[in-house]
């Protein structure tokens, strides 16, 4: 028996095992239109089937499941929550009829399940998935700004307990077979995926009696207790505080996944499905959803496809990369690139210098060594492939050279002229500076058609941006190849063109700047600093000052003076005045120089340099939270559209997601440039107006906005 229902493809065999196998239209199954109408078209007919002994649910694709569609998602606006709670209510229905089958039902997951794929998993009695790295399983709508509503929240904590649940559901994690396993979301494992299907109906024709869940037998409790339960209530209260304390209530969706939890823990199971439906509906309505699911879910995907690879250019890859300057970046890129498999020269003035850098991989192998994530084998090969050197000539035939040396124009020329000739035939030369133009830099290169920008963030081993700069005679064959090196070691690459700064040094700063104007107003430095976390931002912008260091703000700032730069791209004088005062005046250069803004005692937290009250504060000074937080977020929004007005940003995509994870842009905004989309074009130009007014034209709105406002677009 043979039978196919919008990609449902249904097959009954001698011993009445039901296999459906999963291949929907389009590259990945996903829950759609065509999936509403399919799950109730098979609860119907496994409902009818005669001599049904079992059901197991297969798929096609080389993904077992990719979950719901976001760009649907998107669709839904305030006002549609009524045909929202009704679709997903009559969608759950029909698993939960398939769930309530009297014979047992399993799942053999090939590939990833992620989302609602793993939702359909867990409806299933009895999960096998293939052990291979191409596997991953997890819930991480928490991070589009929404929550798992095909069943997931109630069913993960009905088999898991909360204890086990709560991380999952919180964090979004993906997890390995192996740690699928041992958290008991997956039954078993095989080495092949040729053996699944035949596992899960092994199991099947084992186990006739067990398809009835736990939670459907009379007798049932909830994994560690319900509400009732004092241990349970407590839990759920300092995960609360937990939660608040990671979000500053800036992002409900775990707040509401807390919620939900909450329920569980108080209800029956179906009505705890009717109250995550609910949770779920509210959550898509929010703008911060909307944000998080256009910016990292669909912008991400355009650029990870590629969106400003040179799509005439032949996919490269590099076998041996060259890395002048063993400090804090250039051990760090030889880390992530030896940890990619490629041979590294790691080379420094002294042998002992690029000894030492080599050591940081090292460390962190044994880290992982010790946590079981790194094997002693891995390790040993990882560290062979990364030369440590103080010779030139062990960079010859190196396709890559990266100079991560001080930025100074003098220092990165003579390095380029050492080097670049070792280089192998077509190899490409890449500059790690955060501000210098790579036009300037490659003045110093005899082939500056080869020469280009590649920006790592610090840490390397943790930040996953690169950011990659054309200069004016940067070819087409130059950028793919960076792009792909930066795709074959794990890295997002945002592209953008040339300019003092490029894009995230040039915003960044901004942040710096304004913190730096608002403290010389009179404001109070803590009251500053702890508004721009209340924003959303990682750090507040004196604090985020003193790890940068103001010496190094001043020096870059003095060198962008000598070239006649300063100024050309944001306007950071104040930050720039200020970082010269405490250097010059107090010997107070940042964190690694002993201390800027705060002090930093060996034992204790920092705390506040009691100078810097008398240099700045005012006591009569005061400004409203709102105005302050407005005044830190919308100079580094002005800043991204002004980039993007200008060109250096190539595309709005790329302005979102370089700013959420190279700059920090708090993550309910989607990024510096999506905000404007939500925020509303009119009233954003209004706001800047406002602000404009009160403050100095650096707040007033790009004319892009303008002119966008008037075509009736959206920044997409």
């Amino acid at each position: 028996m043979h039978e196919n229902f919008n990609g449902f493809i249904y097959d009954k065999n001698v011993d009445g095992i039901v296999t459906v196998t999963l291949d929907m239209n389009g590259p990945v199954n996903t829950m759609n239109d065509d999936f509403r109408a399919a799950i109730a078209w098979l609860a119907d007919r496994l409902e009818g089937e005669a001599g049904l002994t079992g059901v197991v649910f297969a798929s096609a694709k080389s993904t077992f499941f990719a979950g719901g569609d976001i760009k649907e998602i998107l669709q839904a606006e305030p006002g549609d929550e009524a045909k929202w709670f009704d679709s997903t209510e009559r969608m759950k229905g029909h698993l939960r009829r398939i769930e309530r089958l009297p014979v047992p039902v399993a799942a053999a997951i090939n590939g990833a399940a992620l989302g609602g794929g793993l939702e359909l998993c867990l409806a299933c009695n009895y999960r096998v998935a293939w052990n291979s790295p191409k596997v991953q399983l997890g819930l991480p709508e928490v991070n589009l700004g929404l929550l798992p509503g095909a069943g997931g929240v109630v069913r993960t904590i009905h088999m898991l307990g909360l204890d086990k649940a709560l991380p999952l559901l919180l964090e979004g994690t993906r997890l390995r077979p192996e740690q699928a396993l041992a958290d008991g979301l997956v039954d078993a494992l095989v080495d092949s995926p040729d053996e699944l299907v035949d596992a899960a109906r092994e199991w099947v024709r084992a186990n006739p009696g067990a398809g009835i869940k736990p939670w459907d037998r009379k007798g049932y409790s909830l994994p560690g207790g319900g509400i009732a339960n004092p241990a349970v209530a407590q839990q759920l209260s300092l995960a609360a505080a937990q939660v608040f304390r990671k979000t500053r209530g800036l992002l409900p969706a775990p707040e509401r996944i807390l919620s939900v939890a909450h329920d569980v823990a108080a209800v029956d199971f179906d009505t705890a499905l009717r109250l995550e439906t609910r949770g779920l509906v509210e959550l898509i309505m929010t703008p911060q959803a909307k944000n998080l699911m256009t910016s990292t879910f669909v912008q991400m995907g355009r650029i990870n496809s590629g969106l400003s690879r040179p799509r005439d250019v032949a996919k490269s890859a590099v076998s041996r990369v060259g890395i002048l300057g063993a400090g804090m970046m250039g051990q760090g890129i030889a880390y992530v690139s030896a940890l990619a498999g490629i041979e590294v020269v790691l080379k420094d003035v002294t042998l002992a210098a690029a000894e030492k850098g080599k050591a940081y991989t090292e460390k962190l192998l044994a880290t992982g060594v010790e946590k079981g994530r790194v094997s002693a084998a891995d390790k040993a090969a990882t560290l062979n492939r990364i030369r440590a050197t103080a010779d030139d000539c062990d960079l010859e035939g190196c396709d890559l050279i990266i100079e991560a040396v001080f930025e100074s124009i003098d220092l990165k020329a003579r390095v380029t002229g050492d080097t670049e000739p070792l280089l192998a035939a077509n190899g490409v030369f890449g500059s790690n500076t955060s501000t210098l133009p790579i036009s300037l830099l490659a003045q110093a290169s005899q082939q500056p058609e080869r020469f280009i920008g590649i920006h790592f963030f610090s840490p390397v081993d943790k930040m996953p941006l690169v950011e990659i700069i054309c200069g004016e005679q940067t070819s087409e064959d130059t950028l793919a190849r960076a792009y792909d090196f930066a795709r074959q070691i794990g890295k997002t690459p945002i592209v953008v063109n040339d300019a003092v700064g490029f894009f995230t040094s040039r915003v960044f700063s901004t942040y710096l700047d304004e913190g730096s104007r608002l403290l010389v107003e009179g404001l109070d430095p803590v009251y500053i600093d702890n508004l721009g976390r209340a924003l959303g931002m990682p750090v507040g912008p004196l604090a985020v000052f003193d790890e940068v260091s103001q010496e190094l703000f001043g020096k870059i700032s003095a060198t962008q003076r000598e070239l006649g730069l300063f100024g050309t791209g944001s306007d950071n004088s104040v930050a720039t005045e200020v970082a010269e005062t405490l250097v010059s005046r107090f010997g107070r250069g940042g964190r690694h120089h002993g201390g800027g803004f705060y002090e930093y005692p060996e034992a204790g937290d920092k705390r506040l340099w009691p100078g810097l009250q008398a240099l700045y504060r005012k006591a009569d000074v005061r400004l409203e939270a709102g105005e302050v937080k407005d005044r830190l977020l919308f100079r580094q929004v002005i800043e991204s559209l002004k980039c993007l007005e200008e060109g250096v940003l190539r595309s709005v995509p790329e302005g979102n997601i370089g700013s959420l994870m190279g700059i920090g842009a708090p993550a309910w905004t989607g990024g510096f440039i999506q905000l404007v989309n939500s925020y509303g074009l009119e009233r954003f130009s209004e706001r800047c107006a406002e602000l404009a007014r009160r403050y100095g034209e650096r707040f007033e709105a790009p004319a892009i906005v303008g002119e966008r406002l008037a075509a009736g677009e959206r920044f997409e």
